[in-house]
């Protein structure tokens, strides 16, 4: 089955062979017994180029679902005979891992200090959760999918974010009309945030006049505190940060909100530890 998986990742059997440490011959061997035990053709070889076949499609989705349950039954077994000892991978978005993450992960090591947790920083925690690189994922809502588990956190509030020394800075609210008259910095496009703060501005007409973007959110607080721009974030997140030099303007007319919600596959096998981390989560935005 890994032989066969290989094939399917590379299309190309020399550099399969390679990658499974074995020689070329013998690969194709493999595979044609395998196809001769279906009693189907699972590539079609035109020269040096493989392609697969609709039957070597199919089996391909099977082969994939047997290793999952593989893993899941191996990842139930490890759980049974450690003691809740193993590994639990968490997708996270970069700003909140920033600022925002830490007490949860210390009130879950407290608890199982046995489990190995490893948490990423990503903006594509749906396809990491979706392609099993991560256990479990804390993401803004998206599109429905039958393939996930998504449990609702929390609703958060953009503000308007803008330094001490800003103009800006003695006021309490704007109207959203307003916000084409500042000049911000950003996350750059394609980021879910910033995505979902373009989504909102065009629905009323206008696009942000954005000079400067980054990918980090200390970036992004550090440019603001030096007054270079201001910037729309969660209201949640801003409280985290602590900035004394930082001002919240709140949107009077329907402000733009994130949804948080944390997900996992729905045909991933979860262990105790998983569960007591999805738990802990719950409370801890409930709390905030």
């Amino acid at each position: 089955m890994e032989n066969f998986i290989t094939v399917c990742e590379e299309l190309h059997f020399t550099r399969a062979a390679e990658k499974l440490g074995i020689s070329q011959p013998t690969l194709s061997q493999q595979i044609r017994g395998l196809e001769d035990e279906l009693g189907v053709p699972l590539f079609d070889r035109v020269g040096k180029k493989i392609v697969m076949t609709q039957a070597g499609t199919l089996f391909l989705e099977h082969c994939v679902q047997m290793i999952r349950h593989l893993q899941n039954t191996q990842d139930a077994l490890a759980e049974f005979r450690n003691d809740q000892r193993g590994r639990l991978v968490i997708g996270v978005l970069p700003s909140d891992l920033d600022y925002r993450i830490t007490p949860l992960l210390v009130d879950f090591h407290a608890r199982f200090p046995k489990v190995q947790l490893k948490v990423i920083s990503s903006i594509y925690v749906v396809n990491q959760v979706l392609e099993n690189e991560v256990d479990i994922g804390i993401e803004i809502t998206s599109a429905p999918d039958r393939r996930l588990v998504r449990i609702p956190l929390c609703s958060e509030e953009y503000v308007l974010v803008v330094s001490e020394n800003h103009d800006w800075a003695e006021r309490s609210t704007i109207e959203i009309q307003e916000l084409r008259d500042i000049q911000t910095v950003m996350f750059p496009e394609g980021f879910t945030g910033r995505e979902l703060v373009d989504g909102y501005c065009r629905k009323y007409g206008f696009t942000l006049n954005t000079i400067m973007e980054t990918s980090s959110a200390t970036s992004i607080i550090s440019l603001v505190k030096a007054n270079v721009g201001g910037t729309l974030l969660p209201f949640p997140l801003i409280k985290a940060m602590n900035e004394p030099r930082l001002r919240c303007i709140r949107i009077t007319d329907d402000p733009p909100y994130r949804h948080f919600e944390i997900i996992h596959r729905s045909d991933r096998y979860l262990t105790q530890s998983a569960k007591a981390f999805i738990e802990k989560t719950i409370e801890y935005f409930n709390q905030r």
